[in-house]
């Protein structure tokens, strides 16, 4: 069986919680290099993976690309799409965490050279393997809500003091921020679910001092199908709203929390090594109408689906699991609802 050897350009939380374990979990996978900039997280990767070549550079890495079958960008927004176009440059295969670029011109750029290249592209949405996201979708599929009318979604934090990383203290133009960091899921979400949106209207605030971009924000989108998608993503939300809240003709979807596989990878845990991505029955969602809800069982997360369907693209010619177009049309959106915010009114897509 052929092994893919993967480098993750980029080893802070993306990289070491998010990327390399389940690339390690990929039976046709290994985690064979790592570029770091940090001693300690060099460290960290020699400790995690032994035999996998730790870099100081990107440069590096692409001085001497052979023996590399996929190059996986885990590093701040603003690098994604210049260190992509290094990797495709390179002759390499590329995943880039969302967001796929800070403007739809560099989304659109790369996915031609890859085009042109005929290289294997994609953008690390692991949202669309979240649990409740999955549950969600296989409700519409089944009919279970009638017509979908209203679509709420959250991911709201209570963190009223400021970190100070660079998704605070950078600027919107570096990919900073809440739209982009949070957005960037919940607006790919709600698309994969509704499809095309005909008008875009955002709110964009800096609530807590010493900050220079968004952290409190609120997206509406109209599809094109009628629905209304509702989209808040906050760090200073002392209670927190519903994580989704569905409402259709015949019933409504309500569920709280969020899926639990981040946490488990943040915690040491490891796909492969029990059961993943359960969710326990008192953290159900409920469906129905008003008086008569009942809780329904939370399809179990399957982040692991992302390098199961990059695996299958590289080895097997399978379509990628995530297309890149997708990307772009999620940047075009965020780009309306931050030009939205500056106008105060709805714009058009």
């Amino acid at each position: 069986m052929s092994i893919l050897q993967v480098a993750i350009v980029g080893y802070g939380l993306a990289g070491s919680v998010f990327h390399a374990p389940l690339i390690a979990a990929q039976p046709r996978m290994r985690v064979a290099a790592v570029v770091t900039g940090s001693a300690e997280r060099a460290e960290q990767a020699r400790r995690a993976y032994p035999g996998a070549r730790v870099l100081a550079s990107a440069a590096e890495l692409f001085a001497e690309p052979a023996g590399v079958d996929l190059v996986v960008i885990a590093t701040p927004n603003a690098t994604h799409a210049p260190l992509a176009r290094l990797a495709l440059d390179a002759g390499l295969p590329v995943v880039v965490d969302k967001p796929f670029a800070v403007s739809v011109a560099e989304g659109e750029e790369l996915i031609a050279r890859a085009e042109r290249t005929g290289l294997v592209l994609s953008v690390f949405q692991n949202r669309r393997w979240d649990g409740d996201f999955l549950t969600v979708r296989q409700l519409i599929a089944d009919g279970r809500l009638g017509e979908v009318r209203r679509f709420e979604s959250r991911f709201e934090r209570w963190r009223p003091v400021p970190k100070g990383g660079w998704r605070e203290v950078g600027s919107a133009e570096e990919g900073a921020g809440l739209l982009f960091d949070l957005g960037s899921h919940l607006i790919d979400q709600a698309v994969t679910l509704f499809g095309p949106v005909r008008t875009v209207y955002g709110e964009l605030d800096r609530r807590r001092p010493n900050i220079q971009t968004d952290d409190d924000a609120f997206v509406a989108l109209t599809h094109t199908s009628g629905v209304r998608s509702q989209l808040w993503m906050s760090a200073v939300t002392p209670q927190l709203g519903p994580r989704f809240r569905v409402l259709g003709a015949d019933a409504g979807y309500v569920t709280y929390g969020l899926d639990p596989q981040e946490q488990a990878l943040r915690s040491g845990q490891r796909p492969g090594a029990g059961p993943w991505g359960a969710v326990e029955p008192e953290r159900w969602g409920l469906l129905g109408a008003e008086p008569t809800v009942e809780p329904v069982p939370t399809i179990a997360g399957d982040y692991p689906a992302f390098y199961d369907g990059m695996a299958a693209a590289l080895l097997d010619g399978a379509p990628v699991p995530v297309d890149p177009r997708d990307a772009v049309t999620t940047l075009r959106l965020l780009d309306a609802a931050r030009r939205s915010a500056d106008l105060g009114e709805f714009v058009g897509t």
